[in-house]
C-alpha cells in the first residue's frame, strides 16, 4: 500500500507540473520588469521542490499508509462551495467564517478559539490584498 508522505509527494508534482509547464510559454521577464509567466513558474518550483523532498522522506522514514475518509472530503468541499457562494451573495468576511469553521469540521479536534483565530489572521490577509494591492473584496 502506497504512503501518505509519497502520495502527497507525487501530487504536488503533478499540481507543479500543471501549472508549471503552461507557464513556461507566457513571457517570464525580469524580476524588475516581470512577466505574466513569472509568479506561476516561480511558485511552481517552490511547491515541486517540496514534493520532491517529500518523494525523498518517502523512501527515507516510516509513514502511515494512505486512507481516504470520503466524509472529510465532503466537508471540506462543501466548506469551498458554501464559501463562494457566501462571498458571491454576501461579504467575503462571512465567507471566510463558514469555510473555517465548516472545513475544521474535517479535523481530528475542533477549536472554537483557534479557528477564530485563523479567522482574524485570515481577516488580515484579506485586508492587506484590498488596501495595499487595491484588490476589490467587499470585506465588511
Amino acid at each position: 500500500m502506497k504512503d501518505q508522505q509519497l502520495v502527497r509527494g507525487l501530487v504536488l508534482i503533478a499540481i507543479a507540473l500543471g501549472f508549471g509547464i503552461p507557464s513556461s510559454t507566457y513571457q517570464v521577464g525580469t524580476f524588475s520588469r516581470a512577466g505574466p509567466g513569472l509568479f506561476p513558474l516561480l511558485i511552481s518550483g517552490v511547491v515541486g521542490s517540496i514534493g520532491l523532498v517529500m518523494l525523498i522522506r518517502s523512501r527515507l522514514e516510516k509513514s502511515p499508509p494512505l486512507t481516504f475518509k470520503v466524509k472529510n472530503i465532503l466537508i471540506v468541499l462543501a466548506a469551498l462551495v458554501g464559501f463562494v457562494v457566501i462571498a458571491e451573495h454576501f461579504k467575503v468576511a462571512l465567507a471566510v467564517v463558514y469555510l473555517v469553521f465548516v472545513a475544521s469540521l474535517a479535523g481530528s479536534d475542533y477549536s472554537i478559539r483557534r479557528n477564530l483565530k485563523i479567522c482574524v489572521v485570515l481577516f488580515a490577509f484579506a485586508y492587506a490584498f484590498h488596501a495595499f494591492l487595491g484588490l476589490s473584496l467587499s470585506l465588511f
